[in-house]
């Protein structure tokens, strides 16, 4: 791999004014901002539509595009929203993605914008080219003529029209303006990278439309479910609670549904992050049944012949392969087969001994190294709450010996930069070094996750010439 260096931050986290990160100006300033560091990678979470816990890993479209990211000055500029409504839509706090509010407000004024649009051929062009998008528009109206119920519930087959236009107005919208974004970021020497979920909704367009793809009884509801078996972070497990694929049944298709999805966020990015890589090669299968993750079973998954089907399209594209948690030495062969880099964490450096894959003397130059995920802690938050005697290993190994371990934060992201991976990704709470309540999420925890915003202010303070030289000092530009 080349050696570079990018920054985590997702869309949602940017500065803007309306309530949450947007396809905006701001995504073209922090472009130029990261590129000023000596950055080349800009690392972002999954597009689509969130959950009610405001999570883009279970969504009701795999192949949507969250109609929050859409700038609203720009749909002003065009006249299709008033100036009146644009200053009603200002933010309370720039501090916090106002989830509340944004979902009883901005769809009905992206609804608003949708009818003072003449012209749809542009929409019904772009709809005829991603007709998985055109389903989840459909889906969607569906799911509001039945009052927001699961699809499973459902009594009525009909939908509003207009609601209909204004879902597909949204994607259609949101699609264009990170596609100018995107261009814009590579003109900067910026590779976007996404993140592609393993799993889908139950209650999703993906499981409506393709009933056949997934793991579903005669009344169509799940046999079993996705989750991870307890492990160091959960006595319990984490259960899911998604849909499993039945993969003989995409293998007989060629496994259209993931080529299909693969494409598209190939689209949107210039690579992709698999997330939960290792189910690919194993599965975790928990009962519906069940109300923990404890008495579930790993069941061979599709591995290369999925990998195969696929790298047509992964040519020349970054791909990576989150290899985190449960790792076998079957999932090891799987990602050395695919040819796509691994993650190397630096907070899970110190859980073993001294042959852990975490620990930066052991990285080679095929993985991408992290000091923390969307996950995880920040750094900061991270070597305040380790015990005293982690830490102090943590410092000794960094090459920090002085008595004031506040001072050795430099030393450790100085060690990340000088290790072998291939690239290096810092969140952007790391540039900062702020502490844990900017935390994006904590596993497991229902409230308090993703709303996580920088001002431009903020921003502006990142020390630039202090990682614009380490980049030209360790190689990564």
């Amino acid at each position: 791999m080349k050696r570079q260096s990018g920054v985590l931050m997702h869309v949602s986290s940017l500065w803007g004014g309306y309530s949450e990160g947007s396809f905006g100006t701001p995504a073209k300033e922090f472009c130029d901002l990261i590129a000023a560091g000596g950055f080349s990678v800009w690392q972002v979470l999954p597009f689509c539509l969130t959950d009610d816990c405001n999570s883009p890993y279970k969504s009701a479209g795999a192949f949507s595009i969250n109609p929050n990211f859409i700038d609203l000055p720009n749909l002003y500029r065009k006249g299709l929203l008033t100036r009146e409504e644009l200053d009603a839509a200002k933010e309370k706090t720039p501090y916090a993605c106002e989830f509340e509010r944004l979902s009883k407000e901005r769809f009905a004024l992206l609804q608003k914008a949708s009818g003072r649009l003449r012209d749809r051929s542009a929409i019904e062009a772009f709809l005829k080219l991603h007709p998985k998008v055109a389903e989840f528009c459909l889906f969607m109206a569906k799911k509001e003529a039945n009052s927001g119920l699961a699809w499973t519930e459902w009594t009525t087959d009909s939908y509003d029209n207009d609601v209909l236009l204004a879902w597909q107005f949204t994607q259609y919208e949101a699609y264009t303006e990170w596609m100018e974004v995107k261009a814009y970021a590579n003109r900067c020497g910026i590779s976007i990278i996404g993140d592609l979920p393993i799993y889908v909704a139950y209650d999703s367009a993906d499981v409506y439309f393709h009933k056949q793809d997934f793991q579903l009884d005669e009344r169509d509801r799940p046999t079993s479910v996705a989750g991870v078996p307890p492990d160091y972070f959960s006595e319990d497990g984490q259960l899911w609670g998604n849909p499993l694929y039945d993969w003989e049944a995409q293998k007989k298709t060629g496994y259209t549904f993931w080529k299909d999805r693969l494409s598209f966020q190939l689209e949107l990015f210039d690579g992709v992050r698999i997330d939960h890589f290792r189910g690919l090669e194993s599965y975790y299968s928990v009962p519906s049944s069940e109300t923990t993750a404890k008495n579930g079973k790993w069941i061979k998954g599709p591995g290369m012949d999925l990998l195969k089907a696929l790298s047509p399209l992964t040519k020349g594209k970054l791909m990576i392969a989150e290899d985190l948690g449960n790792i076998t030495k079957e999932v090891l062969e799987l990602v050395k087969k695919s040819g796509y880099p691994g993650m190397r964490v630096l907070q899970f450096a110190f859980l073993g001994d001294k042959n852990s894959p975490h620990l930066p003397h052991n990285y080679d130059n095929d993985c991408v190294a992290y000091t923390g995920t969307h996950d995880n802690n920040t750094l900061l938050g991270y070597v305040w709450e380790i015990d005293p005697n982690t830490r102090a290993r943590l410092l000794r190994y960094c090459g920090f010996s002085g008595d004031d371990w506040n001072a050795g934060y430099n030393e450790i992201l100085r060690t990340m930069f000088e290790s072998h991976a291939g690239l290096l990704i810092l969140p952007v709470q790391d540039l900062l070094l702020y502490g844990r309540d900017t935390r994006l999420n904590t596993p497991g925890e229902k409230d308090g996750n993703w709303s996580f915003r920088l001002t431009k202010e903020q921003a502006l303070s990142i020390p630039l010439s202090k990682f614009s030289e380490w980049n030209d000092l360790y190689g990564r530009k």
